[in-house]
């Protein structure tokens, strides 16, 4: 039995032995008000290239399996015209990393196709994207993501993606999509994709942006940004900086300031995600601040923002003394009227040995937030240990 100690409720469970580790959080709530959710695997032991899909028919009290989808991974659950749709790549790097799979070539694979699916039944099923017209975006491998926001602005859906068809992160390219949102989803025809930044000489990578409406109203990606100068990503970040591109109108053109576009934001050198609350009128993110005391992952954050220039710690939600081999991490959410729902790649104890280490989850965990705009009610963080 697993330990009750563990935060939230548990959704998904693999222990570290099988060298398959809990990635790609993302949830999402459908017109009936159910929750789904869905997670991938990476590490030695998972193929690369599968999502697992959960449904909660009772405010995420308790979950189960709906869903298993090969060639899907890094991907993020989202509505549009009441269908559910997951997009991402169909399967992620290997770089000559990872151990290989049987019969696999050493480092035979670069990251993935981008691919998007349709479910019309809430998740169990999902078309299959195995042309230009019914879901494959692109011919060539080489892109990279994780579970990002799709955001409506102007008429339109926009996501973020990068380009990374080699191992070193400083030369991988930032890049917008759109899509008009009366065309088919599954049609690369009515995608369009902006030009590509790169950022040398920023000596810094930066991923997993997230697409957001700006207070000017015009589309920008706030980016997660970490400071490579010769450290390995699992070392303790020096500072918490985020990196904002500006998009054009069309969806073609990308414009970075390095002088005043690159963001003090808590949390910003890991895996955010960003949305803008319409109540509170304030932007809002569930993040890992780097500094203040020093961490990895093991401290979950609640932070808000005016105008994602400013931003305050809100809440310290959760926070486990050892940085090691425990994390609330690469946590996708979204509002659900007062309260925020939310999914978490969590490192945590299991009684069978734990996780492998913070960074290589053993779970997938759902929680919920509430009240989240009450700033005066400060609750205070679960102290595990």
């Amino acid at each position: 039995m697993l330990p009750t100690t563990v935060p939230g409720v548990i959704i998904h469970h693999v222990p570290a032995a099988t060298r398959q580790y809990v990635g790609c959080p993302s949830i999402v709530i459908l017109p009936n008000g159910r929750y789904v959710a869905s997670h991938s695997y990476f590490g030695p032991g998972a193929t690369n290239d599968e999502t697992f899909v959960y449904e909660s028919a009772d405010l995420g009290a308790s979950w189960k399996p709906i869903a298993r989808i090969r060639g899907q991974i890094w991907s993020s659950l989202f509505m549009h015209r009441d269908a559910l749709y997951i997009m991402g790549t169909d399967h992620c790097d290997r770089y000559g990393s990872w151990v290989p799979r049987v019969g696999a070539t050493f480092g035979e694979r670069l990251n993935g196709r981008m691919v998007i699916r349709r479910s019309d039944d809430g998740g169990r099923s999902w078309t299959t994207p195995d042309s230009a017209a019914t879901g494959l975006l692109s011919d060539y491998d080489g892109y990279h993501t994780a579970p990002m926001p799709v955001v409506s602005h102007a008429g339109r859906l926009w996501r973020t993606m990068e380009f990374a068809p080699h191992a070193e992160r400083l030369f991988w390219r930032t890049f917008m999509l759109s899509i008009g949102e009366d065309a088919d989803l599954l049609d690369r025809a009515s995608w369009v994709q902006s030009e590509m930044i790169e950022h040398p000489w920023s000596h810094s990578q930066w991923i997993e942006g997230n697409a957001l409406v700006d207070r000017d109203g015009s589309v920008v990606n706030l980016l997660r940004t970490n400071f490579r100068g010769g450290l390995s990503e699992h070392a303790v970040a020096h500072v918490d900086r985020a990196a904002l591109v500006h998009v054009s109108g069309d969806g073609l053109r990308l414009v970075h300031h390095p002088d005043y576009d690159i963001i003090t934001m808590p949390g910003g050198g890991t895996k955010f995600t960003v949305r803008l609350d319409s109540v509170s009128d304030r932007y809002w993110a569930l993040v890992n601040k780097q500094l203040d005391p020093p961490s990895r992952r093991n401290r979950l954050s609640l932070v808000s923002s005016p105008d994602l220039r400013r931003w305050t710690t809100e809440r310290l939600l959760l926070s486990h003394p050892d940085p090691d081999h425990h994390a609330f991490q690469y946590v996708d959410w979204v509002f659900d009227g007062e309260d925020i729902i939310a999914v978490s790649r969590t490192a945590y104890d299991d009684g069978e040995g734990g996780a492998h280490n913070y960074h290589d989850a053993n779970y997938l965990t759902f929680h919920r937030i509430d009240a989240f705009r009450t700033r005066t009610e400060l609750y205070p963080a679960r102290e595990l240990s």
